[in-house]
């Protein structure tokens, strides 16, 4: 059996940089934890527009009202749509009503047009403890 060499280019080639990569880093033995170094990940993957979104999270009880907060919670978004889940069939359908007029209040809440859409789903619901009141 002959040996496959680590050539560049060659099949082996990503396998033998992370090798050299990490023998040109002196004096750097400590290891990072993934949560030293997550934040600036996340930052270099998203946009900037859409880092604003988290916003939402933050203003979402006091944009829509305590009642529908109690039953709804902002899951996603895609783009410019938030996704939002409902505890029931019944919030869900009602909520259809009101959608423009929530996409009005979170836009001005905070303080830029971050949604244009919403989308209802029946799903889980974070369950709030009140500690942090």
């Amino acid at each position: 059996m002959s040996e496959v060499p680590l050539r560049p280019g060659g099949r082996f080639s990503n396998h033998w940089k992370a090798v050299t990569m990490a023998q040109k880093r002196p004096g750097d033995s400590q290891p990072l934890s993934i949560g030293s170094i997550l934040p600036d990940v996340i930052r270099t993957c998203r946009r900037e527009n859409d880092a604003g979104m988290t916003a939402v999270w933050d203003v979402w009880e006091s944009a829509v009202g305590s009642a529908t907060a109690a039953n709804t919670q902002p899951a996603a978004f895609k783009g410019r749509l938030l996704l939002v889940h409902v505890s029931s069939s019944v919030w869900l359908h009602q909520l259809q009503f009101v959608k423009a007029d929530l996409i009005e209040k979170i836009n001005d809440a905070c303080g830029k047009r971050l949604v244009e859409d919403i989308t209802f789903k029946i799903g889980p619901l974070e369950v709030n403890t009140g500690a942090d009141d």
